[in-house]
């Protein structure tokens, strides 16, 4: 975010007037207590019958915010059926996690094996102790059911250019050796520029436009004209053309980031979108699908000021194209606690102080509500409070996070009730735990094995 959006953002909080205490009060007297699985009741019965069930969190970093997701799924899968879980994730890299959950060799014994060949920064947003005791869970659940009624795991985003073409590569010398070559030619087009995130790849397209366009373009082509002929294992041929969309996806974004931050932002979570009607696609019409994302993706970005920027995302994209299904948005937040990040993109991960939220914003209303007490939000009983149509700053703390400089860029301003159907609000957390910091007993957060 640049610093004059930062401004724009921070004055925008000054001009906003409402009577906070008679918000807070209302809140505090609708909102119900939160402090076990049992006090998730009001949010499954708003569920009911819903096909899409979108998680969000306030960072990547946070404890509680896996952890009461990983609740919220895990009777979402036992007590509704749910079918798949879909993060935000690279796709060759939560498909490996979707193997070992179903049974299938990957030559990993354990999940910490999987979670440690998770090796693109921020390698903590799924490589830690929390997820190891999920994936457990989900691999134990799988064990009593066939094949086809197993729940899956899922990445949907855009990122993985380079190892989505060696996934494609390896596919095809055993599936299709006919075709290979196209797959290795544009390979090679990419290698040229290097593995750097793109950013190499990024700066020659300002010179040539489309330096791989057509190379990946006709790849994606000819797997999806051969499909139908590749071998039995569905799912494995599904994933290659997964991978060959996400090359494709990939160089539009990594073109589109020199030049325009909101266009590459909507190339992403187009792609997110689209990736998940194909899951949905994929496990037929009865399936029902989880997500986990950021709030800046599952929050409708229409009661946000991403709307003045023309960014969309895929809490709004699937409001648009599946209310009918059945849609829930969950967000989360929390008035203060540690938090894991870092000061900058690929520097060192930091477990970090956040400060308490700024006055005025919705942390700091919650927290004055609740009196610090944890508290979920069904947000349709709040829709009537004239004081819940404002747009009020609602934390959000990415990967790179400068607690200093919080008040000025980690505020959203957002009318709740709109971008959100339930929230989920934790007074107090703590910093994620990552698979690289020492695994000593003091180390292992209580998910582990199964307590979340």
């Amino acid at each position: 975010m640049n610093l004059i959006l930062e401004i724009m953002r921070h004055k925008y909080f000054e001009d906003v007037i409402f009577d906070e205490k008679a918000l807070a009060k209302s809140i505090g007297n609708l909102s119900t207590p939160l402090e076990d699985s049992t006090d998730l009741n009001p949010l499954m019965n708003y569920i009911g019958d819903a096909r899409c069930v979108l998680l969000g969190e306030a960072s990547h970093g946070t404890h509680e915010y896996y952890t009461w997701r990983m609740k919220i799924t895990k009777r979402l899968i036992e007590e509704k059926g749910f079918s798949f879980i879909a993060v935000e994730g690279d796709w060759p890299d939560c498909y490996k996690v979707n193997r070992y959950i179903k049974g299938y060799s990957t030559g990993a014994e354990n999940p910490i094996e999987i979670l440690n060949t998770f090796n693109r920064w921020p390698t903590w947003m799924w490589a830690n102790w929390e997820m190891v005791a999920f994936i457990e869970w989900l691999k134990y659940h799988n064990e009593k059911f066939l094949l086809n009624d197993k729940v899956g795991f899922y990445g949907l985003d855009v990122y993985s250019l380079w190892e989505s073409m060696d996934a494609i590569v390896e596919f095809l010398k055993k599936e299709d050796p006919k075709i290979l070559q196209t797959a290795i030619n544009a390979k090679k087009c990419f290698d040229q520029f290097g593995q750097n995130e793109g950013q190499s790849y990024a700066r020659a397209s300002t010179f040539i436009p489309t330096p791989c366009t057509s190379e990946i373009v006709t790849l994606l082509s000819e797997i999806r004209s051969k499909m139908d002929h590749y071998s039995s294992d569905l799912e494995n041929s599904f994933s290659t053309e997964q991978n060959a969309l996400v090359a494709v996806n990939a160089e539009r974004y990594y073109r589109a980031m020199v030049n325009d931050g909101s266009k590459s932002w909507n190339i992403r979570d187009r792609h997110m979108m689209e990736t998940i009607d194909r899951l949905m696609n994929f496990h037929g019409k009865n399936s029902k699908i989880i997500i986990w994302e950021h709030n800046t993706h599952i929050g409708d970005a229409r009661a946000t000021d991403m709307v003045n920027e023309g960014m969309v995302n895929v809490g709004q994209l699937m409001t648009e194209g599946h209310a009918k299904e059945g849609i829930v948005l969950v967000g989360f937040g929390s008035y203060k606690g540690s938090v894991i990040a870092s000061t900058g993109w690929g520097k060192e991960v930091l477990n970090m102080e956040m400060p308490d939220a700024i006055d005025g914003s919705w942390e700091h209303i919650l927290h004055t509500a609740t009196g610090g007490k944890n508290r979920l939000l069904m947000l349709d009983n709040l829709k009537n409070l004239k004081e819940m149509g404002n747009h009020i700053g609602h934390r959000a703390i990415g990967v790179v996070y400068n607690p200093e400089r919080e008040k000025f860029g980690s505020y959203v301003p957002s009318i709740l009730p709109m971008r959100y159907d339930a929230f989920v609000f934790i007074d107090e957390t703590k910093a994620l735990h990552p698979l690289s910091i020492k695994a000593d007993d003091k180390q292992i957060p209580e998910t582990y094995p199964f307590g979340f």
